[in-house]
């Protein structure tokens, strides 16, 4: 085994945001935790919910698929959305999962949009929708909705060029704990003094790039460790300081 070398180390940020999710009793929800909305005042903020419409979604369920036309903008209010892209050779692949307080598809609306991707509930959930038309009045009347808009899909692009950052650069199990810590603050559903996460290791193999046996072998020494519990599918983080130190050292695997 080769001596440990530095790797890109968790942000501040990042890790200011595990720490506060970890420790709060609830994982942050509407109104506070939604990009969407952030900045407008609590009356503007009621009349924009109001053109909405709440849509209850049941486990598993597909909202839209890759192809569907862009009718209407989606927030998520409760549960989980995993978000996917098919291969040429038909094969999934995960963008990214979808936690309360996010925009599910697309928030910018043309005419004859598709979705690139499909969503797909992990859990029972809820949303928000307008109509396009409706959004883009909103759009019109509120700038900061319009500034909103434009954040997340800069942050979504941020987010995929980490994970191509991650896979060209880091070793396998810093890649892993680096999604888990990614993902607590976003889907981490507190329970029994730990955070769990709603997602399969087939799922989390997917989104970073490596195998299920490898994630399997990974999880399962974590386990031993204390660092995480595992799920038929669910991981459990319960010291996500252990999983902020796989991510400070490049290990052989």
């Amino acid at each position: 085994m080769s001596s440990p070398q530095p790797a890109i180390a968790v942000s501040t940020f990042e890790s200011r945001v595990v720490r506060r999710s970890f420790h709060e009793k609830t994982v942050p929800s509407l109104p506070g935790a939604t990009q969407l909305l952030a900045d407008i005042p609590p009356s503007d903020y009621a009349k924009i919910l109001s053109f909405g419409r709440t849509i209850k979604i049941t486990r598993r369920q597909t909202i839209f698929f890759a192809g569907d036309t862009v009718k209407e903008v989606l927030l998520l209010t409760e549960g989980c959305m995993k978000i996917t892209l098919l291969s040429e050779t038909g094969g999934a692949v995960i963008l990214r999962l979808v936690g309360p307080g996010e925009v599910i598809g697309t928030v910018g609306l043309t005419e004859q949009m598709t979705h690139s991707s499909s969503a797909e509930a992990l859990a029972s959930s809820k949303v928000v929708a307008w109509n396009g038309a409706t959004f883009e009045r909103l759009l019109t009347e509120f700038p900061t909705l319009r500034r909103n808009s434009i954040n997340i899909m800069e942050r979504r692009l941020a987010v995929l060029e980490a994970r191509f950052r991650d896979v060209s650069t880091q070793q396998v199990a810093q890649r892993v704990a680096r999604q888990l810590l990614r993902l607590l603050p976003q889907v981490g559903q507190r329970i029994d003094g730990a955070v769990e996460i709603k997602l399969s290791r087939e799922d989390l193999a997917q989104m970073t790039g490596t195998t299920l046996f490898t994630v399997s072998r990974l999880l399962s020494s974590w386990e031993e460790q204390g660092i995480v519990s595992l799920r038929r599918l669910a991981v459990v983080v319960r010291n996500p300081l252990g999983l902020m130190g796989i991510c400070e050292f490049r290990c052989d695997l």
